[in-house]
C-alpha cells in the first residue's frame, strides 16, 4: 500500500505496458508537450485564467497534476550486498586462472579441453550457458513488466533448444571430432560456408556477450553505486582474464563451480518467494476517497460505503480507513478487480490480459527463435564436441534443457510479487502525466512507467538479506558463466576458422598464417577486440525497445543465426550428400529476406500485432481536464471521451516483428531443399577439388559414412598433423586405417 494525498484534482492509473521515463529538472511544471494543454492545468491549479505556468517545486507532475504521492525513493543497498557479489567474483577469476596449468599450452586442450570432459561437467556447464542473466534477470524483468509469459517465454526457449540439441545433433557434433562449430560446415560445404558460417555465429555472439555484460553491469552498477558503463568494462575485464588464460577448461570448471553456488542460490529464492509472499500477485485496489469500487465483491472485501453522488455505486470508505491525513490506507486504484500470476490463456488468446494488449504473436516466435537458434550456439556445440563420448554430450544435452526449465521460469513467477512492492498501485510507482487511455478510462495519468531496477531492488529490500545475496550472486555467476563462453568461442572460431582461411581468398597473405603453433595465442589476441566491441555495445546501447537491453540483444543473438545457420547445420547431418551450392544459397536467402522483411514489415517498436480491440491502441497525449469515470464526482465531470475536445486521440498498435524470424529460415530451407533436388543426379557446376566450395577435414576429423553410401569398405582419414585419431568401434562399422605418409 502507498499514501497519497487527495484533492480536487485527483487522478489514478491502471497497468501499461510502455516504458520510459524523463524527470523534470526545472520546479516549473511543464507536464505536458502541448503549451495549450500545460497553460490550461496552470489555469486550475492556480486557479487563475491568465495564467500559463505552474510550480511543481517540491513536488512533481503526478502528485501537481493527478494527484498521485510522488515516487518513492527506494533506500540504497546495504553495502553488505556489493561486498558479497565481489568476493564471489573474485573467487571465479581465481579458479578459472588456476587452470591455465591443465591446458599445457595445447590447443585442444584450450578449445575443447582435450574432448575429455565427463557427464556432470558437460551438463553443468551446458546449463550455465543457457541459464544466464538473460534467462533469470531477463525473465523477471519482463515478467514484472508485463505478464508470466513475457518473461517466461526466455527460459523455455533456451530449455527446449537443449533439449532439441539432444535429440538431433549432439551425437553427431561430438563425434565430427571437430574443433569448432564452423568445421562441421567445412567438412561437408568447404571454405566459403566455412567464413559465411564464422561471420554469422561470431556476429551472433557479439549480442549475446554485450547483453549478458548489460546483466552483470546493472547489477554491479546498483550494489557499487558505479556508473552502468563502468560496471560493464570491469564485469569485461574480469571474464576476458580467465577465459583468454585457461580457455575451455577454465569456462567448464568456473561453470561447475558457478552452477552450484548460483543455481541453488536463485531456485532457493524463487521458491522461498513463491511460498511465502503474502499477496503472489497485486489484489484488487483499495482505492482512495471518491474511489469507486467496480463490483459488490471488492465493495465488500474493504467495507465499503454508498458513494456521496451515486448512491447505488459503492465507494471507498474513507472513516475507515482514512481517518485523518496521516493516517491513510490508499493506493492508486490500479487493479480494480486484482491481478493474477499467471494468466492460462495468454499463449493461446490475444485479449487474454484485457484492459492490457497481449504480445502472443511475438512471444511464440521469441520460443522459436532461442530454440532453433541456438542450435547453431558456439558455446553449445563446443561443449558437445568437448564431451567424452556422444552419449555424454546427449544425455548431457537434455538434462541440461530440463534444468533450465527447473531453475529459470520459476523467476517468471516473482514478476508478479516484484508488481506488488513496485507496481502501479506500490508507494514507488512512476506515472507519465500527459497520457490518456480509453480503454482504462484515464483522460491523464494512464501510463506506469516500470522501474528497470525493480527486480534487484526487491532482491535487496524486500527478502531476507542473505537469499537476497545468494540470488544476486547467481546471477551474476550465471552472466559470467556465458560471457566467458561467448569470449572463447569467438576468440577461436576467428582465428581458426577465419584467419586460416585467408590465404585461401586472398593469394598475397600466406596460407600458414596461423597454424598449430601460434593458433592458441592468435585466439587469445583476437578475444580482445571482441571483448571490447561488445562491451561498446553494452555501453552505447540505450534500450528504448520494450524488451530493455538482456532481452532484446539474446532474441537478436539467435535471430541472426537462425535466419543463416540453422538450415545447413541440419543439411550436414540429415541430407543424404550436402551440397555447398545449397548451403551457400540458403545463408545468402536467409540473410536477404530477414533483413528487407526487418525494414519493410511494420514495425512500431512496441511488439503488438495490430488485433482488434481498445486494448490494441497506443496511449495519446493528456485528453481533458475532467475526472475519471471511476471517481464519486458529480457525471458532469466525470470524462467523456466521446464529446468533442475530449478525445483520447490512440493509434493502433501495429508491429509486425516475429513475423520477419520465422519467415527467413523457412525461405532458407526451402531453398536448400530445392538445390539439393536439383542436384540429386549430380552437381550443377563442378568445383575444382581444392577450391572453397568443396568440403575439407579439419585437424582431428573424421571422414564419415553417410548412410545410404554405396561403398562397403571404405578406409576414414584423419587429418591431424600431430596424433592418430581413432573411432570408438561401437560407433562405426569400417575397418580404420591410418593415411599413409605417401598419400
Amino acid at each position: 500500500m502507498t499514501r497519497i494525498t487527495t484533492g480536487a484534482m485527483s487522478r489514478t492509473t491502471l497497468l501499461s505496458i510502455i516504458i520510459g521515463f524523463t524527470k523534470l529538472e526545472s520546479a516549473l511544471g511543464q507536464c505536458f508537450q502541448d503549451p495549450d494543454t500545460n497553460a490550461e492545468w496552470a489555469q486550475i491549479i492556480n486557479n487563475d485564467t491568465t495564467s500559463t505556468e505552474f510550480s511543481i517545486e517540491g513536488s512533481c507532475c503526478q502528485e501537481t497534476v493527478c494527484g498521485l504521492g510522488c515516487a518513492e525513493e527506494t533506500p540504497p543497498p546495504a553495502k553488505g550486498f556489493g561486498i558479497a557479489v565481489m568476493v564471489a567474483i573474485a573467487f571465479f577469476v581465481v579458479v578459472g586462472f588456476a587452470s591455465v596449468f591443465v591446458i599445457k599450452g595445447k590447443s585442444e586442450n584450450f578449445f575443447v579441453a582435450g574432448r575429455s570432459l565427463p557427464l556432470w561437467v558437460i551438463t553443468a556447464t551446458l546449463a550455465s550457458q543457457s541459464i544466464d542473466s538473460n534467462a533469470l534477470l531477463g525473465c523477471s524483468t519482463l515478467s514484472y513488466k508485463y505478464h508470466f509469459w513475457d518473461g517466461a517465454c526466455l527460459p523455455v526457449g533456451l530449455g527446449c533448444s537443449l533439449i532439441l540439441n539432444s535429440i538431433f545433433l549432439a551425437r553427431h557434433i561430438n563425434r565430427d571430432g571437430a574443433l569448432t562449430l564452423p568445421d562441421v560446415f567445412a567438412k561437408r560445404y568447404g571454405k566459403l560456408v566455412e567464413v559465411m558460417v564464422s561471420i554469422c555465429t561470431i556476429t551472433s555472439f557479439l549480442c549475446l556477450l554485450a547483453g549478458n555484460l548489460v546483466g552483470m553491469g546493472a547489477i554491479l552498477s546498483y550494489l557499487l553505486s558505479i556508473s552502468p558503463e563502468g560496471a560493464i568494462w570491469m564485469s569485461a575485464a574480469l571474464v576476458f582474464a580467465y577465459t583468454v588464460a585457461g580457455g575451455l577448461y577454465s569456462v567448464a570448471y568456473t561453470d561447475v563451480l558457478q552452477a552450484a553456488v548460483g543455481w541453488l542460490g536463485c531456485m532457493t529464492l524463487a521458491f522461498y518467494s513463491i511460498a511465502n509472499e503474502e499477496n503472489k500477485a497485486p489484489p484488487p485496489s483499495i482505492g482512495f476517497p471518491s474511489y469507486m469500487y467496480p463490483d459488490d465483491a471488492t465493495c465488500e472485501m474493504y467495507d465499503g460505503v454508498p458513494c456521496e453522488n451515486d448512491a447505488t455505486a459503492c465507494c471507498y470508505n474513507t472513516e475507515k480507513w482514512c481517518p485523518s491525513d496521516d493516517n491513510c490506507v490508499v493506493d492508486n486504484g490500479a487493479y480494480p478487480f486484482g491481478d493474477q500470476r499467471i494468466f492460462h490463456d495468454q499463449m493461446t488468446n490475444a485479449h487474454s490480459l484485457t484492459p492490457f494488449p497481449n504480445a502472443v504473436v511475438f512471444n511464440w516466435a521469441t520460443i522459436f527463435v532461442l530454440a532453433f537458434g541456438n542450435l547453431a550456439a558456439l558455446d553449445f556445440q563446443a561443449r558437445c564436441m568437448a564431451s567424452k563420448t556422444a552419449k555424454i554430450a546427449t544425455i548431457g544435452c537434455a538434462i541440461a534443457g530440463c534444468l533450465t526449465f527447473v531453475v529459470g521460469i520459476p523467476f517468471a513467477y516473482l514478476g508478479s510479487i516484484t508488481r506488488v512492492y513496485y507496481g502501479p498501485d506500490s508507494a514507488r510507482a512512476s506515472f507519465e502525466t500527459d497520457s490518456c487511455n480509453i480503454g482504462l478510462g484515464l483522460p491523464t495519468c494512464a501510463l506506469w512507467l516500470p522501474d528497470q531496477d525493480a527486480f534487484i531492488k526487491y532482491l535487496t529490500n524486500e527478502v531476507p538479506s542473505f537469499l537476497g545475496g545468494w540470488c544476486l550472486i547467481g546471477i551474476v555467476a550465471a552472466s559470467m558463466s556465458t560471457c566467458d563462453g561467448a569470449i572463447l568461442a569467438m576468440g577461436t572460431v576467428f582465428s581458426h576458422n577465419i584467419m586460416r582461411n585467408l590465404g585461401s581468398f586472398f593469394p598475397c597473405i600466406r596460407k600458414d598464417l596461423v597454424n598449430e603453433k601460434n593458433l592458441l595465442s592468435m585466439a587469445r589476441l583476437i578475444a580482445v577486440p571482441f571483448t571490447v566491441a561488445s562491451a561498446l555495445i553494452a555501453s552505447f546501447y540505450r534500450s528504448s525497445h520494450s524488451l530493455g537491453a538482456t532481452g532484446y540483444l539474446l532474441i537478436v543473438a539467435f535471430d541472426i543465426v537462425l535466419a543463416s545457420v540453422v538450415v545447413p547445420l541440419f543439411g550436414c547431418f540429415y541430407a543424404k550428400k550436402p551440397s555447398p551450392l545449397a548451403a551457400f544459397c540458403a545463408i545468402i536467402t536467409g540473410i536477404l529476406v530477414r533483413v528487407i522483411l526487418e525494414f519493410t514489415l511494420p514495425k512500431d517498436g512496441y511488439l503488438l500485432m495490430p488485433f482488434d480491440g481498445t486494448e490494441f491502441l497506443d496511449y495519446g497525449a493528456a485528453a481533458s481536464t475532467a475526472f475519471p469515470a471511476f471517481f464519486d464526482v458529480p457525471i458532469d465531470q466525470r470524462w467523456d471521451p466521446s464529446v468533442e475536445g475530449e478525445q483520447c486521440e490512440q493509434p493502433r498498435y501495429n508491429d509486425w516483428t516475429g513475423v520477419d524470424s520465422l519467415a527467413a529460415p523457412i525461405a532458407a530451407l526451402i531453398v536448400f531443399v530445392f538445390v539439393q533436388w536439383l542436384e540429386r543426379n549430380g552437381p550443377l557446376r563442378s568445383f575444382a577439388e581444392d577450391g572453397i566450395m568443396v568440403g575439407y577435414l579439419k585437424e582431428g576429423q573424421v571422414e564419415s559414412i553417410e548412410k545410404g553410401a554405396d561403398s562397403t569398405n571404405r578406409t576414414a582419414k584423419f587429418a591431424s598433423d600431430e596424433n592418430e585419431c581413432c573411432v570408438n568401434k561401437a560407433e562405426s562399422a569400417v575397418e580404420v586405417k591410418a593415411l599413409d605418409d605417401t598419400n
